[in-house]
Order: C-alpha cells, then structure tokens, then sequence
C-alpha cells in the first residue's frame, strides 16, 4: 500500500513536470503518518532537518500537483494534509482560537443525507458537484 501511495505521487509530479524529491517524499511521510492536518512548524518539527524555505516549496509543489491540500485557519500558518483520494474523505473540526484543526469522519448515513443536500442546492445553482470538503469552525476543547 504504502509504494503504491509514493507510485501514485511520483506519477502525479511526472505529469506536473516535478521529480519526487528526497524532501518532498519526506514530506508526504511525515502527512500520511499524522492523525491530523499539520502546520509548517508542526512539520519542521518532525523533520528538523528540513530547511523551512524548502518545506513552504516543495508544499506548493505538492499541492499544486494534487499531492497535497491546504486547510485554511486562522491562525498564521496553513494546515496541509494529503488530499482525500490518496487517503479517505473526511472532514474537520477547526479551532478559530489556537488554530488546532482535528479530522473528523461521520457516518456513512449522515454523509449520504449531506451529500443529497449539498447535490439540491447544486442544482438549483445550476453548478456540477465533483466533491465536498466541511470545515465546522468554533472552539476546542482546550480553549473552551
């Protein structure tokens, strides 16, 4: 499983015109193996070695060939974790206080009526769904 997750990555990067770099695949590892979406000094952290100009690169590199996504807050760093098609879908819990973003997964029952949701509202605008993503924002635990 694991080498077909780096084969699916390089193959994404070949066709960015990218090489899946020492730091990059570092990078990945260091997403696949956390429970939640990791900020840059969370990363640095884990890899202290990893120059801090190259991680914010090589993210944009990632992110910019579907490797890896941004998980807005608000705090002052972003969040990244690997998109959901090389993982599974989920959502999060975001801390407008501290920033702390946890993921969260929800029935299938529950997904299937927000999906049928989500797809009304769609076609009443109109507009075509490929997928959704759901940020509930509000207070942690810890802040509360």
């Amino acid at each position: 499983m694991e080498s077909d997750l780096h084969v699916e990555i390089a193959a994404r990067l070949k066709r960015d015109g990218q090489r899946y770099t020492r730091n990059r695949r570092a990078l990945v590892e260091i997403l696949r193996d956390t429970k939640q979406p990791q900020a840059i000094p969370d990363i640095l952290r884990a890899k202290p070695e990893l120059p801090q100009s190259s991680a914010y690169r090589n993210l944009t590199v990632l992110e910019r060939s579907h490797v890896v996504r941004r998980v807005i807050t608000g705090e002052d760093f972003a969040h990244f974790e690997l998109v959901e098609d090389l993982t599974q879908h989920h959502h999060h819990l975001v801390c407008s206080n501290c920033g702390r973003v946890e993921d969260v997964e929800i029935s299938s029952g529950l997904e299937q009526s927000m999906e049928h949701a989500l797809d009304a509202v769609a076609d009443q605008a109109g507009f075509t769904t490929v997928s959704h993503r759901l940020d509930l924002v509000g207070t942690c635990r810890n802040c509360a």
